[in-house]
């Protein structure tokens, strides 16, 4: 049981048996959002008026209209072979992300793990479309709907645990740690250093401890962090350098920190692979039509320890499905 104030760890595992979680099968006669998956264009911002009945086209659609768009969505492979693959995505909110049907996404992935990030709700909260078919199910949630983080697997993990242990740091849930044969996952939600930066003290003290924590798993065996960052690293990681580097996710203290961190032993899979790819984001503002313009950051990594840096395939950002303010980005890799 979570201490006092502590946030509250669940796990919940597929049907097998009587202490797993109940999973739903969706019909494919159900209704499906899946515009609001693909088409961002017709999403509106925040402050503007929703569509109406008598706007054609709109961000609602017709039932078989959007079953077939989301069918139709190509999902590119990479043309190595891989046998393993993890999926990460911050959904700005789970319940809303499955109005829009955007578990259906992790459905056709069809990934061994997933990791969602700001999932704002308890485990007694989880919509039950949600609880994917095949998969053990961890989650970690805090009352008033803030951060939470959870952790899908189709293998059971040796071990999971919730948190760094550390009580300044464990008032938000924003970590599970899962341990397998071969390596550790983490799926992290690293704070935000807030509206001019006033929460950037504590970041970087969140920044200290998280790597320090690494570092100790990384003796035991490979670490693969998946998750939002909350920061982006290069100048290429982000549309608009210039202007945000005084704002949060870009400041040099955000930035010397993950130059530390990765320096300390660990890759990002994205740098490596595509060293010189710039217009690569996985979060854009909703305001001022930013995604489709392409005006975005690249906040959501993985970051592998060096051990593991040869496994990795591919790392593809999935910036054709909409659902959240940030896309799902997917880690190839032969084990």
């Amino acid at each position: 049981m979570a201490p006092a104030g502590q946030p509250k760890a669940t796990a919940s595992q597929p049907k097998a048996t009587a202490s797993q979680s109940r999973t739903t099968k969706r019909k494919a006669s159900e209704s499906l959002e899946a515009l609001e998956l693909l088409d961002l264009h017709t999403m509106a911002p925040a402050g503007q008026p929703k569509a109406t009945a008598s706007q054609p086209k709109a961000t609602k659609r017709k039932a078989s209209e959007s079953l077939e768009a989301l069918e139709s969505l190509d999902l590119f492979m990479p043309s190595e072979e891989f046998n393993f693959k993890i999926t990460t995505w911050n959904v700005a909110g789970l319940r809303a992300l499955v109005k829009k049907d955007g578990m259906k996404f992790c459905e056709k992935e069809s990934p061994h793990i997933i990791c969602l990030q700001e999932t704002k709700c308890l485990e007694e909260e989880v919509p039950k479309e949600a609880l994917l078919d095949g998969y053990h199910k961890y989650w970690l949630g805090m009352k008033g709907g803030h951060a939470g983080v959870a952790l899908l697997s189709k293998n059971m993990p040796y071990e999971v645990t919730y948190g760094l242990k550390d009580a300044e740091m464990d008032d938000e849930a924003r970590l599970i740690t899962a341990e397998y044969t071969r390596f550790y996952v983490l799926c992290v939600y690293v704070p935000n250093s807030g509206r001019k930066l006033v929460n950037l003290d504590k970041r970087m003290r969140w920044d200290d401890k998280f790597r320090n924590y690494l570092l100790e798993l990384n003796k035991r065996k490979p670490v693969i962090v998946c998750g939002d960052m909350n920061v982006s690293h290069l100048e290429i990681d982000l549309a608009n350098p210039k202007s945000n580097k005084r704002n949060a996710g870009f400041t040099k203290e955000e930035r010397d920190n993950m130059t530390k961190m990765l320096d300390s032993g660990f890759v990002d899979t994205f740098r490596q692979l595509y060293p010189d790819k710039t217009k690569a984001y996985t979060y854009w503002t909703y305001m001022a039509n930013a995604r489709a313009k392409n005006v975005g950051w690249r906040l959501d990594y993985f970051i592998v320890s060096e051990k593991l840096s040869k496994s990795v395939v591919d790392n593809v950002i999935r910036s054709s499905v909409g659902g959240s303010d940030h896309c799902p980005v997917t880690l190839f890799l032969k084990l």
